[in-house]
């Protein structure tokens, strides 16, 4: 028997009759509002009651659409994951590796713990699948075996996840004060006053380690990993 769409929350008048300007619940709504208050709110507080709330429905009436958190989550990585390009192929793959670790990197920062909500969660839907593919796709070209594959794909991931972990955490931090400089101020200060005889590297480089350059960071770290990646190449195939 087919499955009936229900409606139990919308409004109406006494015949039944959808209220104007009624919106029926789909899935495609309950994503952007849990987005929304993923941003508002943060993984750790996310839950279907107060999507419901927002919504203004019963809690009973999204799991109509979503199975249960966990699958929330899937599906909302999966359309975080939607918003990275086409990586261009007629890119050498150095450039191709660069292109797509430069938009995981913006998609995993363009919203709150999604770093998080990565980490917790698989690759199942379609959109991370497809970047995987694209990824995979770049470095079958560029001439890896198909064992070496997966691991340097996994490495990418990794370190992209892990940089944009940490800035992540430092943007959250530098809300805390004036400005992003007086963070990097108090920072040096505390290494400033850490036993030199015990960190002479942290009291030397202080000014250094506290007014890191997030680009310039993330292209160096990424350049070093590449070329790593090229040193395994077949001879005459970097």
């Amino acid at each position: 028997m087919a499955r009936r769409r229900m409606y139990a929350d919308r409004p109406g008048d006494a015949a039944g009759e959808p209220a104007p300007g009624y919106m029926p619940l789909e899935r495609g709504r309950i994503l952007e509002t849990a987005l929304k208050l993923l941003d508002e709110l943060g993984l750790k507080d996310l839950s279907m009651r107060k999507i419901a709330d927002d919504l203004q429905v019963k809690t009973a009436s999204l799991y109509y659409h979503v199975k249960d958190k966990e699958e929330l989550m899937q599906l909302l990585s999966d359309r975080i994951c939607g918003g990275m390009d086409r990586i261009d192929p007629s890119l050498p793959w150095r450039e191709q590796l660069t292109q797509w670790a430069n938009q995981f990197r913006t998609v995993l920062l363009s919203r709150r713990d999604a770093v998080e909500l990565f980490r917790q969660t698989i690759a199942n839907g379609h959109e991370r699948l497809t970047q995987i593919e694209r990824l995979f796709q770049c470095l079958v070209s560029a001439g890896f075996s198909d064992c070496q594959v997966p691991w340097l794909a996994s490495m990418v991931k990794s370190f992209v996840l892990g940089f944009a972990e940490e800035e992540a955490r430092f943007r959250a931090r530098a809300r805390g004060f004036a400005s992003r400089e007086a963070m990097n101020e108090h920072d040096e200060q505390a290494f400033r006053l850490l036993p030199e005889e015990r960190f002479p590297n942290m009291v030397r480089l202080a000014a250094v380690t506290t007014s890191t350059d997030w680009e310039q960071e993330f292209r160096f770290g990424l350049s070093v990993l590449i070329d790593g990646f090229a040193a395994k190449l077949p001879a005459g195939e970097s």
